[in-house]
């Protein structure tokens, strides 16, 4: 049957899975989180947010939303605030795709975009410390703050756990992203209080501060933080990989020669899930999956861009788990 709708809000395609297996060489389930019209996974989590708002009070016709977001989260608020009436101000740093970028703009929104880190906390320190001047200037700007906002993790509690529980009752083990760890807390809790006997691993990048490793340069956007999240409550994770984004890059053009065009953020994710299955000794016979939270349209002049990666890495890096 056809489905009709009237808001870009109502459709999100939900139990789309790949098996990696002819890949990677392994089975490995793959959760694809960029069939909505944000484009992203981030849109499950920037309604919720915005909802809380409207349901609260604070937010009201007219109103205008403010927001830190390397990209994606951008991308859905912007389209939530152009279906909703209200302005939106995204404050993003130069590692933002321009895709990304332009897609705010083309929905109206008021994009900032910060040139330089904070020396301690990086680009996420800059971009929260010129969101907060923004606010001193105009006190009726409504920030989101989805690092410590709890509807960043309810979104995910109310749908992405419980739409892979129903899909794999069987579950294993699960991989998700770190980021705002909106997502990944979500699942954590669901799968805390559903199914305890699934263990939750989160892939981080390696410089992200956000479990506690050093910081260090970091140019793909996505996952990682300068900044550890205020949501993230680590006894939820079970364990924990970090991944280097030249290993992101390597997998990224591993899985595009296979057809599917896939963001950075689901290339750390599955390096990182095949890392951890190895040392893990685990076989074919457990059920894996990871989330992947965008497609990879939005990163056609970064990480699927040879010139960009040899300015930014200096050759093209190796898979790792080819030889796996």
């Amino acid at each position: 049957m056809a489905a009709v709708i009237s808001s870009p809000l109502e459709f999100n395609v939900e139990d789309i899975y790949v098996d990696l297996q002819h890949v990677v060489g392994r089975r490995l389930l793959l959760k694809c989180e960029g069939f909505n019209f944000a484009g992203s996974v981030k849109l499950k989590a920037a309604v919720e947010m915005v909802d809380a708002l409207e349901r609260d009070g604070r937010l009201r016709p007219g109103g205008v939303l403010i927001e830190s977001s390397s990209g994606n989260m951008g991308v859905a608020l912007s389209m939530v605030a152009a279906h909703r009436g209200y302005r939106f101000v995204c404050v993003t740093d130069v590692r933002c795709n321009r895709a990304a970028r332009r897609w705010m703009e083309a929905l109206g929104s008021e994009v900032h975009v910060i040139s330089e880190p904070d020396r301690e906390g990086g680009f996420l320190a800059a971009r929260l410390a010129h969101v907060r001047e923004l606010l001193r200037a105009d006190p009726g700007y409504v920030w989101l703050n989805q690092y410590a906002n709890p509807g960043n993790w309810r979104g995910h509690y109310r749908t992405t756990g419980p739409e892979i529980a129903k899909a794999f009752p069987d579950l294993d083990v699960l991989f998700v992203g770190a980021g705002t760890t909106g997502t990944l807390m979500g699942c954590a809790r669901y799968f805390r209080e559903n199914q305890p006997g699934v263990t939750v691993v989160a892939v981080d990048s390696v410089g992200s501060v956000t479990f506690g490793a050093p910081a260090g340069q970091r140019l793909i956007p996505g996952l990682g933080t300068g900044v550890r999240p205020q949501i993230l409550e680590e006894s939820y994770v079970d364990d924990v990989v970090h991944v280097a984004e030249s290993d992101t890059i390597a997998m990224c053009r591993r899985m595009v020669r296979c057809g599917f065009l896939f963001g950075g953020s689901t290339g750390t994710v599955v390096c990182g899930a095949l890392e951890w299955l190895r040392a893990n000794r685990a076989g074919d016979e457990l059920t894996a999956l990871a989330i992947a939270p965008d497609m990879g349209v939005n990163y056609l002049d970064t990480v699927y861009d040879g010139k960009w990666v040899e300015r930014s890495f200096g050759a093209a890096p190796t898979d790792p788990s080819a030889d796996h």
